[in-house]
């Protein structure tokens, strides 16, 4: 097969493919490709009305200080997720010391502290090293299984919630 009828086959195979992903029911390319531009439009335009959405959800939405904090209880430790409307100064530290006073070692974790307080932490046993994790990660998920039993997810959201508590009342 010569490399001009290579270049034809992927050029119709990319255009078949391209009529799949917008829906589009033209056999010819030209129409394809028309097709293709109207749903990239469709698509422009939802993702308009999906900000406008968002940007008049945030605009009604009324300042709210009090913290979401949810936890729940995994096979090897706690998912800990905290969303606080209005970031204070400290409060990542107060909360990470609260996991430490719980005994919880942050195995994973994602945060934002911008104009918001976001947190996602898994914590799991501190008696296990982090060198384990990283060298015998069977090992360590074999060792660290129930020893989070002790604690519960209410007592760590309510160790949580003090953290925060305590950092609001400080900026006071």
């Amino acid at each position: 097969m010569s490399s001009r009828e290579q270049n034809k086959a992927a050029l119709y195979e990319k255009l078949m493919l391209l009529r799949d992903v917008t829906n589009s029911t033209s056999m010819n390319k030209t129409s394809i490709v028309v097709d293709a531009s109207k749903y990239i439009e469709e698509l422009k335009q939802q993702v308009e009305t999906l900000n406008q959405e968002i940007g008049t959800s945030e605009a009604s939405t009324v300042e709210n200080s009090l913290p979401v904090v949810t936890v729940e209880t995994l096979e090897k430790g706690f998912l800990i997720n905290v969303y606080l409307e209005k970031n204070c100064s400290g409060l990542l530290v107060s909360v990470l010391e609260a996991f430490e006073d719980l005994g919880l070692e942050v195995l994973d974790a994602r945060v934002s502290c911008s104009d918001r307080f976001q947190l996602e932490a898994v914590g799991g046993d501190m008696t296990v090293s982090t060198l384990l994790i990283v060298i015998y990660w069977h090992k360590f998920l074999q060792h660290i299984e129930g020893h989070a039993d002790g604690i519960d997810a209410q007592v760590v959201k309510e160790a949580v919630l003090q953290a925060i508590k305590n950092v609001q009342d400080s900026e006071q």
